[in-house]
C-alpha cells in the first residue's frame, strides 16, 4: 500500500472530523506540519505530523505508523491514535519502543480564567528574577538550550515566531531558567508549552510566566490551548483557570528515527 505526502488538507480533513486537538487543526488550517495519506484522491487512512506529534486517522495501517516525515530530526515522537484498533497497530508495529502514555485534555473555554488571579500570579516574581517576552535574542538563546527548545523550535525562523507566536521567560542572573511559550498555533489560538529548567523546578516560575502567557494571549483575542503531558502539568493548568476534559492515550516512542 502507498504512502503518500498530502497536497491538500481538505482531502484528508473528513478522516480528522470532530477531532479537538489543536495540532491538528494547524495542519488542517495550512498553518504547521505535514500529512500522509494511502491516497491522494479517496484516503482511508492519513495521519498528521506536527511539532513532535503524530495523529493518525481512518483505517488502521501499519505503513502510516511507520512514516518518518523529514522534518522530524529527533528521535522521539509522541503518537496519538483514535481507537483501540489503532493503538493495537502501533503496539504490533514498534513494540517495545513505544511506551503507552496517559494525557490530560483541558476544555476550550475562554470564559474560565480569573483574570485577576491571572494578574497575581504574574506579578509574583522573586527578587533577583526577571519576567521578559521572547525577542530575537531570547529566541537565538532557547533554541541552545535542549530543555527549552520546543518553546521556540517548531518555528523555522525568529520571524516565524514573531508573526504567529508569543512567549515569556523568566531569567536569573541572566540565564533563561523558564519560560512558557508557543509549541505551535492555528487560527485563533496556540498550543501552550511550559518548560523550568531542573534545578529551578518547585519555586512556582511556571505559575508566572504561564500566568504571564494567558494574559497576554487573551488581551491579544487568542486562545491558550493547554494539553497536559502528566499529572503535575494538569495540576498546574487548573491552578491557572483551565477546566479538565478528559484522558487520552499516547504512546512515546524512543528510539524512533534509528527503527
Amino acid at each position: 500500500m502507498a504512502v503518500l505526502q498530502v497536497t491538500d488538507p481538505n482531502t484528508i480533513a473528513p478522516l480528522f472530523a470532530g477531532r479537538e486537538d489543536t495540532l491538528i487543526w494547524s495542519y488542517l488550517q495550512g498553518c504547521m506540519g505535514e500529512a500522509f495519506a494511502d491516497d491522494l484522491q479517496e484516503p482511508q487512512s492519513a495521519v498528521i505530523c506536527v511539532g513532535g506529534f503524530m495523529f493518525f486517522a481512518g483505517r488502521p495501517d501499519p505503513e502510516m505508523v511507520a512514516v518518518k516525515p523529514a522534518s522530524f530530526t529527533f528521535d522521539c515522537v509522541l503518537m496519538v491514535p483514535p481507537s483501540r484498533d489503532w493503538e493495537e497497530v502501533i503496539e504490533a508495529v514498534l513494540g517495545e519502543r513505544a511506551h503507552r502514555w496517559v494525557r490530560y485534555a483541558t476544555k476550550k473555554d475562554k470564559t474560565a480564567f480569573d483574570l485577576e488571579k491571572l494578574a497575581q500570579y504574574a506579578a509574583g516574581l522573586p527578587p533577583g528574577f526577571e519576567l521578559r517576552p521572547i525577542d530575537k535574542e531570547l529566541y537565538d538563546r532557547i533554541l541552545k538550550l535542549p530543555w527549552a527548545w520546543d518553546m521556540c523550535g517548531h518555528f523555522p525562523s525568529c520571524e516565524a515566531f514573531a508573526a504567529h507566536a508569543l512567549g515569556f521567560v523568566i531569567l536569573h542572573q541572566g540565564e533563561v531558567v523558564a519560560g512558557a511559550s508557543t509549541y505551535s498555533y492555528y487560527h485563533g489560538g496556540i498550543e501552550v508549552e511550559i518548560d523550568t529548567r531542573q534545578d529551578y523546578r518547585r519555586r512556582g516560575l511556571a505559575t508566572i510566566c504561564g500566568a504571564a502567557l494567558i494574559l497576554e494571549c487573551l488581551a491579544r483575542g487568542l486562545y491558550p490551548n493547554w494539553d497536559a503531558h502528566n499529572r503535575e502539568s494538569i495540576a498546574l493548568a487548573q491552578k491557572l483557570g483551565y477546566v479538565f476534559d478528559r484522558e487520552y492515550t499516547c504512546y512515546e516512542v524512543y528510539p524512533w528515527r534509528s527503527l
